[in-house]
């Protein structure tokens, strides 16, 4: 996600959430002007995050998390998290009062159905009881964890902080691996454990991963996949295609905005 302007609009959330009791799910949304901020809180209930429009994140712990309208998460109850918004986004979020069968008490990455987004936008009408009851009973058949989670892991050591900074602020950054261990004064063989140990990966798949997060945020605001590219640093739509996939296992075209 592209670094936000000094205009940002931050929020503090004070975890007062309610659901009224005859409701076992509520739904919510808002259309943002600007770039937003939450800070870190948390919720009394469980919530399932998504957009109508564009992308957002949620950071829990080291784990940052891409929400489009393509790929939700669920936020367990009580976990802190903080979240930022681009202009422009139309988020929406669904509030339960238990967990879903198939969740346990770890964020999960949903993936938002034509069938799921129906059943959540239908909560926002005025349903008798029955109707209500049958919506939120079909929306907790068809919820289930998406192998597109579309996740980084923060690195939090010194060292690597000031290569998490360069690739935040430009995806595109060519610098390999021997470049920072040169800038840094390190072995290329310190750098590759460091990111190992503290995000799973290598550093080339780090980068890729972070790449593939900004890519993500672009095309589900409607960006041209030419102009993705060239922001996340490679020399052709082709190039860009191919590393995108071996990343999420899909293509871009997935993250589209469903009117295009």
């Amino acid at each position: 996600m592209r670094a936000l302007s000094h205009d940002v609009r931050r929020r503090a959330t004070t975890g007062t959430d309610a659901v009224p009791p005859h409701h076992r799910i509520r739904g919510m949304d808002e259309r943002l002007a600007r770039d937003t901020v939450w800070e870190e809180h948390a919720h009394a209930w469980g919530r399932l995050a998504w957009n109508e429009h564009g992308a957002s994140t949620a950071t829990l712990g080291v784990r940052r998390f891409t929400i489009t309208p393509a790929v939700g998460l669920w936020i367990p109850a009580g976990a802190p998290h903080s979240a930022t918004a681009r202009a422009g986004t139309w988020f929406r979020a669904a509030q339960f009062t238990g967990t879903p069968a198939t969740f346990g008490t770890q964020p999960v990455a949903v993936d938002i159905t034509p069938l799921l987004r129906l059943l959540l936008v239908r909560l926002d009408e005025d349903l008798a009881p029955s109707s209500r009851a049958l919506t939120e009973a079909l929306i907790l058949d068809v919820l289930s964890p998406s192998p597109r989670e579309n996740e980084v892991r923060l690195p939090g050591s010194g060292l690597l902080e000031p290569i998490a900074t360069a690739y935040a602020r430009a995806p595109h950054d060519a610098r390999t691996l021997a470049d920072w261990a040169d800038r840094l004064g390190v072995s290329t063989r310190t750098i590759t454990r460091a990111f190992e140990r503290e995000t799973g990966m290598t550093f080339a798949r780090w980068v890729a991963a972070v790449r593939a997060e900004r890519a993500i945020a672009m095309l589900a605001a409607g960006e041209d996949t030419e102009d993705v590219a060239s922001a996340v640093g490679y020399a052709s739509v082709s190039a860009f295609g191919a590393a995108f996939r071996r990343v999420t296992g899909v293509t871009p075209g997935s993250y589209r905005p469903a009117a295009e």
